[in-house]
């Protein structure tokens, strides 16, 4: 199956995510991703590519301005300063939150200066020049929403970049105990978002991987000084991100992994660990500004590896002195417990007795339980458990909107085939509220199975 495997030894950011899948793309359909960014409209943005080097390797920095200016971080090397009268530029220019004018901004880009913290040499305070405009506007999610909206772009893109800065909002209310409705962005810093998120989304639209994997999150260690004071590394945004995922610190002083970054794996990424066995078939670098020992990027591999295999356990149990109505229910709870799915099949038992098999199939850490459950609500003694392996298709569900119909659709992935679903409850829900059959509204909502 084709599979993305991005390496974050070096933590991530929106730009550098965003340019190691640039590099995986043909000339052609670099060029045409540049040009579709830059023909979306969005106010004073522009998107260029440029070469970058990082210990010897090249690769590509994602240039973002808005009104001509590019927003990044300025990591002031005190030394440098000192001796050489010049301050050297931070790699990871998206994704630190920060507060602006008593108000809450999670955000996209380091627009501050960082200065030394308990041996660090950064700290943050707020540059106020954004661009001709000279003035700070901010958007709440209401208007992100609206904007990303109305973006000429394919539904499923849309809807990825939404769902990922829903994300990135939620980050913030929790860290700043605050209503999502009252979390805001900064006005340059939202449309360099908006860049790099849409950007990344739509990468991964061309790409279309069957899965997408990456590492354990390298995000750094230290302290960071914002207008809230002194915060540790990861970002308090950026730690709430990354709950649930593989995650490590280390000797690299500074925030390697900011929230753009985190929020993109978070969405994104089904799984975590080593790469996988895999025929790569090109390799993007994602370049960070900041000169480290190490060098610093992402990097994404783009081959093929073979079809997903899982464990699974089925429990089963013959039944031949229950109800058709007894054996449903023990089906039902069954499901509510968790069991990935659940079927019956007539046998013939003992003495020429008409009987029902119960089966039940479950994740192996769940067959105890499961087991319970089916003692519990079934007249069996005893319960049959077999482990198998199973070769899988890697499964998403995403809801999609179509006028005034929200509909869930399933999709599969792999071994050469990709299928998509609209659910049946939703449909059902739709023609009883419309007066129409499921035909009717499975055809009109066909279109959404190809976005």
């Amino acid at each position: 199956m084709k599979t993305l495997y991005l390496e974050c030894n070096m933590g991530a950011a929106g730009d550098m995510l965003t340019a190691a899948l640039w590099e995986l793309l043909d000339e052609t359909r670099r060029e045409e991703f540049l040009n579709t960014m830059n023909g979306l409209g969005l106010p004073g943005v522009e998107v260029r590519t440029e070469k970058a080097a990082q210990c010897g390797i090249w690769g590509t920095h994602m240039q973002v301005k808005v009104h001509g200016e590019e927003e990044e971080s300025l990591d002031v090397n005190q030394e440098h300063i000192h001796e050489h009268g010049h301050e050297h530029v931070h790699g990871h220019v998206h994704g630190h939150e920060h507060t602006h004018c008593g108000e809450v901004h999670p955000g996209h880009t380091h627009d501050h200066v960082q200065e030394p913290v308990h041996g660090q040499e950064h700290s943050h305070e707020h540059p106020h020049s954004h661009g001709g405009e000279g003035h700070h506007h901010h958007t709440g999610m209401a208007e992100i929403e609206a904007q990303i909206g109305a973006l000429a772009l394919p539904q499923a893109v849309r809807q990825n970049a939404l769902a990922v800065f829903r994300l990135l909002a939620q980050a913030e209310s929790h860290a700043h105990d605050r209503p999502v409705e009252q979390i805001h962005f900064h006005e340059v810093g939202t449309m360099d978002a908006v860049a790099d998120v849409v950007g990344a989304c739509l990468l991964l639209h061309m790409l279309a991987p069957d899965e997408i994997l990456a590492s354990p999150v390298h995000v750094g260690c230290g302290q960071v000084r914002c207008a809230h004071g002194i915060l540790p590394v990861p970002a308090p945004a950026t730690a709430y991100l990354l709950q649930g995922v593989p995650a490590y610190g280390g000797s690299v002083q500074g925030e390697l992994c900011t929230p753009t970054g985190a929020a993109l794996l978070r969405h994104f990424v089904k799984h975590f660990g080593p790469m996988p066995v895999m025929a790569a078939r090109a390799i993007g670098y994602g370049m960070g500004k900041k000169e480290f020992a190490q060098a610093n990027c992402v990097r994404a591999f783009w081959g093929e590896t073979a079809d997903r295999q899982d464990e699974a356990a089925q429990l089963s149990c013959n039944l031949d002195d229950m109800t058709g109505e007894d054996i449903a229910f023990a089906a039902e709870q069954l499901l509510a417990a968790g069991a990935l799915d659940v079927w019956t099949q007539a046998i013939g038992m003992k003495k020429g007795r008409p009987g029902v098999m119960l089966c039940c199939l479950c994740r192996p850490e769940d067959a105890a339980r499961l087991g319970e459950v089916m003692l519990r609500h079934t007249a069996t003694l005893g319960v049959r458990k077999t482990l198998c392996t199973r070769q899988v298709l890697e499964r998403e569900s995403r809801v999609l909107q179509a006028g005034e119909d929200t509909v869930r659709v399933k999709t599969a992935a792999g071994a050469g085939a990709r299928k998509a679903k609209l659910e049946y409850e939703d449909l059902a829900a739709i023609a009883r509220r419309r007066g129409e059959t499921l035909a009717q509204v499975r055809r009109r909502l066909a279109p959404l199975l190809e976005e």
